[in-house]
């Protein structure tokens, strides 16, 4: 049924359809809002254990102790690639926003918005694995410095 050249979606079947298709990017979603608790926890333990290296260092005089250098270099490096990390999967959920508000548009207006759509996916799913990866090296980097200072 079209009002004023506008399509409108005509019945609950449209509206329930619809929804059946936002249902899969919400999980989506879910699994990026789980990711990014892990990274905000992870960026918390990074920003604490240089809080902790400072009130050591800050005990010891006012010249930082060359032995924790290697730690805070580490810790440095590791905050950048969870700022990273959450950079993407905070894009990644976005795109994912965007993506569904585009389709309750396009089936609301009529308008073909297929190819935004799909767009908005692609981003989404570039920006959701570049998340990981970058979160990957993140672990890669705690675990070979941690083992390091085991040896």
């Amino acid at each position: 049924m079209a009002l004023h050249g506008v399509a409108s979606l005509s019945d609950i079947s449209d509206v329930s359809r619809l929804i059946q298709l936002a249902i899969a990017p919400v999980f989506l979603l879910t699994a990026v809002g789980s990711i990014i608790n892990v990274l905000t926890s992870r960026l918390a333990r990074v920003v604490d254990r240089g809080r902790k290296l400072d009130e050591v260092d800050g005990r010891a005089g006012a010249q930082a102790d060359p032995v924790n250098e290697p730690e805070r270099i580490n810790l440095r490096h590791r905050l950048w690639l969870i700022y990273l990390a959450l950079a993407f999967e905070v894009c990644c959920a976005l795109f994912v926003g965007l993506l569904i508000a585009a389709g309750f548009v396009s089936a609301a207006l009529g308008a073909n918005l297929a190819l935004a759509i799909a767009l908005m996916f692609i981003l989404a799913m570039a920006s959701f694995v570049a998340g990981l990866a970058v979160f990957l090296r993140e672990i890669f980097l705690a675990v070979q410095f941690t083992r390091h200072r085991m040896q």
